[in-house]
Formats: structure tokens, sequence, C-alpha cells
């Protein structure tokens, strides 16, 4: 089975208990739709579970994009503007956790870490049973000229799709980043599906939150 989760943001106990009611085994995949980390405090403890499963498959978000550029600068010895607005923009973002839990790692983990997200994908495409699938953390505003795959990186991350519009009949778009409450309020808590678009951050970091997941087999969803 495919499975797919998104926007963990450090809660540790809920990824686990998603693993444990989805019964995810070696014969399942999960992608998982960035922003494993920040806000939440356990996002570096999750990396390295994800990091041990073979079956696992990361697509990067945009913290994870904020974190490695305060990695990568950081690992160099810098202090220059560059590391100081990278710096001001991931701590603004939540990433205080993060950059603790990192900053506890001895070297070698470190550079596991660093690693690891580097190998993150930028967004995966591909069919399960009968129907064809593009999963990223997010997507940019529809633009009818322009193929999907002529997005920039940073549009995969930091992007606001436009959620009223098909971006293409015969694909379903599956993504994170906007707290399905925030596109609609009525389905704060639950995965938003129209318009061939699958919203599936459910706000596990936040009070009222819940973590969502999708099977793409057969759309069933879960809840924690």
């Amino acid at each position: 089975m495919t499975y797919v989760i998104s926007d963990i943001h450090g809660c540790y106990d809920k990824y686990i208990k998603m693993l444990d009611l989805i019964n995810f085994s070696d014969d399942d995949t999960l992608y998982v739709l960035g922003d494993v980390i920040d806000r939440g405090s356990d996002g570096i403890k999750i990396l390295f579970d994800m990091m041990k499963r073979k079956n696992v498959i990361p697509i990067i978000g945009n913290h994870e994009s904020m974190a490695l550029g305060v990695m990568r600068i950081s690992s160099n010895g810098l202090t220059d503007v560059s590391f100081k607005n990278a710096y001001i923009t991931w701590m603004y973002n939540g990433g205080e956790p993060t950059l603790k839990a990192f900053m506890s790692l001895d070297a070698a983990q470190r550079r596991q870490i660093r690693s690891y997200i580097d190998t993150f994908m930028i967004y995966a495409t591909l069919t399960v049973g009968s129907r064809n699938f593009h999963l990223s953390h997010t997507l940019p505003e529809y633009d009818p000229q322009r193929d999907i795959h002529d997005v920039t990186y940073l549009e995969f991350i930091w992007g606001e799709p436009d959620y009223d519009t098909v971006y293409d009949e015969n694909t379903l778009f599956v993504t994170g980043h906007t707290p399905t409450g925030f596109i609609d309020p009525e389905y704060e808590g639950r995965i938003w599906r129209k318009n061939n678009h699958i919203a599936i951050d459910c706000g596990a970091v936040f009070d009222n939150g819940r973590l969502g997941c999708i099977r793409l087999d057969d759309l069933k969803e879960f809840y924690i």
C-alpha cells in the first residue's frame, strides 16, 4: 500500500501512532511531504526514524529548506549577513526546537542529518492503480501556459495553490503546507478534497489539529 502524510512538525508521538494505525510494514511505501521539523520539539527524532526506513520517501518542505540553509552555512564557520538572514527567517518560522536538538548532536550525527535532508525529493509523480498522482509540499498559482514540471524549486516549497482550480484533469495533486482549516474552516483537522487536489496538512502541531494520512490505493483517510 502507498500512504502519504505531511507537516508532522516535530510531533513524534503522532507520527509513531500513525504508523501503528495504518499497520505500516516493509511491504508499504510512505511519502512524507515535508515540514517534518520545527514548531514541535521532536523533528530531529522523526528524521532519524525516517532515515532508518528504506520505504519512507521524503519530499522537501519550506521548513527543511530553511533549516538546511542554516546548517550548511554554519558548518562552514560563516557569520556573515547571509547566515544572519537565514537564521532569523528560520527562527521566525518556528525553527528554535529543531536548532536546539540539532546542536545537541555530535558532529557525525549533524552530518547525517544534513546529508539526509539533502536527499529529499522536490516532488514525485506516480501511478497507483488507475490514478496518476503528483506529490509535493505545495504548488504555485495556476498558470495554464506553464507545465507543472517547469515550476521552480521555491514554488514547490513556498507556493500558494489555487485550490478552486483543476490543474490537470488526469492527475490528483496531493500537497501539505497550508492547514486545511485555512482553505475552508469546515475542514479544520480533516483532509480537504476538491478539484483533483487533496490537501493533507491537518495542523498536527496545533491544539485542535490532527495528523492526517491518505492511502493512495483507495483514497482512504486516517487520523491521529
